[in-house]
């Protein structure tokens, strides 16, 4: 079996939700530190950040204001105004990367994969035909080649249009 160090991953692995409370919702709590904290853009009752460890580029997160655990539990007001910001998400992905699809979905509860179990969010990733290539194949390894921070002046330009 093969053994990847890679420290950095500890902090996403322990930052779900901890002592010292959830990710998300200190997020949603801090405003003035929205570049910092890879947030491209803020509605009413839902934020758009960055995926802090992508599978491609452009890999956001639309996370509800509100701590809930389940799409159940959530107003339909907070649903509704998280759809069309999924759709904004999505126009703005494909303005500017131009992918040849985009995954958009959730993982509600930690067996389904949410790696943030206790406060639901949706995906949206770009995805390109050539993007499963032989790296993530054979050598478990994704190749993520724009830096975060570029990548969240291209969406938060492309979101305020």
């Amino acid at each position: 079996m093969d053994h990847l160090w890679s420290p950095w991953r500890y902090r996403y692995v322990t930052e779900g939700v901890s002592e010292a409370g959830c990710v998300f919702c200190r997020i949603a709590e801090d405003p003035t530190h929205d570049e910092e904290n890879l947030v491209v853009m803020r509605g009413r009752r839902n934020f758009i950040v960055l995926n802090l460890y992508p599978y491609a580029n452009g890999h956001c997160l639309i996370v509800p204001h509100a701590h809930r655990a389940t799409l159940e539990d959530t107003e339909a007001e907070t649903v509704q105004e998280m759809a069309a910001l999924t759709q904004r998400v999505e126009a703005a992905l494909r303005k500017i990367y131009k992918p040849d699809g985009i995954n958009i979905g959730m993982n509600i509860g930690r067996a389904a994969g949410a790696g943030v179990a206790e406060h639901i969010h949706m995906h949206a990733l770009p995805r390109w035909f050539a993007d499963s290539n032989f790296a993530t194949v054979v050598g478990e390894t994704r190749i993520v080649p724009e830096e975060l921070n570029v990548t969240w002046k291209r969406l938060r330009e492309a979101l305020a249009d």
